[in-house]
């Protein structure tokens, strides 16, 4: 088991690296889409390369992502009945959701992907619009996120496994849910701290009143 967490901490450290770049994309996307707007509307200057380098960024920042945000267990859960699982429970309901639908998901993709791919770079197929950019980037998106995302799957079924025959950590104890629930307590104690100011302060005030 040494040596597959040692694996699943590489696949992480790969994901978790490029989900950092890719923040970076998000801001990049942003600027262009300012940038082409501005030079648009106040200069009528405009071209269609902006236009889809945003859509090629957007692409990037969502497909070759999705393996960083299930690193950060930030995918969406339904809260109302994981809470009231065990947490042996909840990791067998990840096992079984990795193994029958998001691997064979991730090989689907892959599959019907890479010849797209290969397809637009052997004839080095360009954007119908003029000023258009090449596509097989695009293209080369979609296996290539599939394929991050099945290694991150591989991960997370180590993790799984070394918690429930191992003793290791609860990876799903971990991660964006848990940081959500803390500011939620946060704020409940926050709340509870305000409510009892209040009523401390109305009751010096009646106090006040009386004498």
């Amino acid at each position: 088991m040494k040596y597959l967490m040692m694996f699943s901490r590489a696949i992480d450290a790969l994901n978790g690296g490029l989900g950092k770049v890719l923040m970076w994309l998000i801001l990049l996307t942003v600027l262009i889409s300012a940038a082409n707007a501005i030079s648009r509307y106040a200069f009528s200057i405009s071209s269609n390369a902006w236009l889809e380098i945003q859509w090629y960024l957007f692409g990037a920042v969502f497909l070759l992502g999705a393996g960083f945000a299930f690193l950060r267990n930030a995918h969406v859960r339904i809260d109302v009945v994981s809470s009231r699982l065990s947490a042996r429970a909840r990791n067998w309901i990840d096992i079984v959701g990795i193994l029958v639908f998001l691997l064979p998901l991730c090989y689907l993709m892959i599959a019907l992907g890479w010849p797209l791919f290969e397809r637009s770079w052997d004839t080095g197929e360009m954007s119908p619009n003029a000023g258009g950019l090449i596509r097989w980037p695009a293209y080369l998106m979609i296996p290539l996120g599939f394929a991050l995302l099945a290694l991150q799957a591989l991960s997370e079924l180590i993790k799984r496994f070394n918690f429930l025959y191992f003793g290791g950590p609860d990876a799903l104890a971990q991660g964006v849910s848990s940081d959500v629930q803390q500011l939620a307590r946060e704020l409940a104690l926050t709340e509870h701290d305000r409510i009892e100011g209040e009523l401390a302060a109305r009751a010096q005030a009646q106090g006040a009143s009386k004498t």
